[in-house]
């Protein structure tokens, strides 16, 4: 069973092995919140996941490591795994979507890992690994439905009591949830008051729909950027802690997510995944009532693929006001580019794209459209730039 002393037994065993992960002080994320960051997205293998796969491994019979180990993830999980494996000197194949990250997929073989990419998500690697598991006698690693996983999860908890100790809240992501389990039974364990929220992607509701219903249910599909919470099914063990220990969850979109990357990166510089930024998108979009309150995001991860995240940073800069679009429809005569470019940088805006269109049948003859892409400060600096093309006699789309 999870016990408490389980989990002080997790965090005596992973001392050696993982990083006591700081905590920084971030109130300029949030208005009126004072606002904390778990940072493990600079844990060993860049994720929390090391924690629950590692203390895992030390609990098996030699019988059981002798045969070696089996696992799926969307990624971090497999990190853990894999180093785990390799620091025990057990074998280890891991499971994982053929849409995960390139960058996880190398960094599970840089750990000496055999990885077996499956077709579909999260879901579909875990029937491939039940089917090696039987097959070759493998033991299965759950990346969250284990009460040893959970553990050692869970010693991010004693982490916070220690390093927060006037605690009110934490913020966790939730997939499977391993992490929330885990962190909720040891803070609620150790002081009741604390309030727990869980964060997932609007496009992967997998737990909240799950606690709405009051039985597991699988979701049809998942979408999201947030990959590594991407779960169509919560676990049956995660869901009765959940629904015991968690006093509420709430969803983000992906524009929230983007949002959040962009703010840890510009304001604290620090990389998060996907998965790793929900709990703060959940501060900043104001999803929990969180005002006067000391609180802290947990930071679950931070192997976010490059390619992606140059996606994210676009969608970033639009959600805060950073990037804007606009369309201005124009007499197509000499000098009108000029005094479009004029007006705007008089205003303190950034042209970084230009593009001229001719008008469609229908319209007038001599008229033309100009889709401008620029960079701006604020929503309201968006505004002010509107506000000065209009004035200026210019016809916004």
């Amino acid at each position: 069973m999870l016990t408490i002393d389980n989990v002080y037994a997790a965090s005596k065993v992973l001392k050696s092995v993982i990083r006591k992960t700081d905590v920084i002080h971030a109130p300029k994320l949030c208005e009126g919140l004072d606002l904390y960051l778990k940072t493990e997205n600079l844990q060993v293998t860049g994720s929390f996941k090391v924690r629950g796969a590692y203390y895992k491994m030390t609990k098996l019979s030699k019988e059981e490591k002798r045969r070696g180990v089996i696992a799926c993830s969307a990624g971090n999980h497999a990190q853990g795994v894999a180093l785990a494996a390799q620091k025990n000197g057990i074998k280890s194949v891991i499971c994982l979507p053929d849409g995960a990250p390139i960058s996880k997929v190398e960094a599970t073989k840089s750990y000496g890992a055999e990885v077996c990419l499956v077709e579909g998500v999260y879901d579909d690697a875990y029937q491939k690994a039940l089917q090696l598991r039987d097959e070759m006698g493998y033991t299965f690693i759950h990346p969250f439905n284990d009460e040893d996983v959970i553990a050692g999860q869970g010693t991010i908890g004693l982490e916070l009591m220690e390093q927060i100790p006037e605690l009110d809240a934490v913020l966790v992501p939730v997939g499977g949830g391993g992490l929330i389990s885990g962190i909720a039974y040891t803070l609620k364990t150790l002081n009741p008051k604390v309030k727990v929220y869980g964060v997932e992607a609007a496009g992967a509701p997998s737990m909240k729909n799950a606690l709405g219903k009051g039985q597991v249910e699988s979701l049809l599909e998942v979408s999201t950027i947030a990959d590594g919470i991407a779960v169509k099914t919560p676990g049956e063990l995660t869901y009765e802690l959940c629904k015991k220990y968690v006093d509420e969850i709430v969803t983000v979109t992906d524009d929230e997510i983007s949002a959040a990357i962009l703010a840890l990166m510009e304001r604290h510089k620090l990389v998060t995944e996907g998965a790793g930024a929900v709990p703060v998108a959940a501060a900043m979009f104001n999803k929990v009532d969180l005002k006067g309150k000391k609180a802290v995001c947990v930071l679950s991860g931070g192997n976010i693929d490059v390619t992606i995240l140059s996606r994210v940073i676009s969608r970033g800069l639009l959600m805060s006001g950073r990037s804007c679009q606009l369309m201005i429809e124009l007499v197509d005569k000499p000098g009108q580019l000029m005094r479009v470019a004029s007006t705007i940088a008089s205003l303190g805006g950034n042209v970084t794209s230009v593009r001229h269109e001719r008008s469609n049948e229908g319209s007038d003859v001599n008229g033309c459209y100009l889709r401008i892409i620029l960079e701006t400060r604020n929503f309201q600096h968006i505004e002010d730039i509107k506000n000065g093309l209009k004035d200026a006699g210019f016809k916004l789309l």
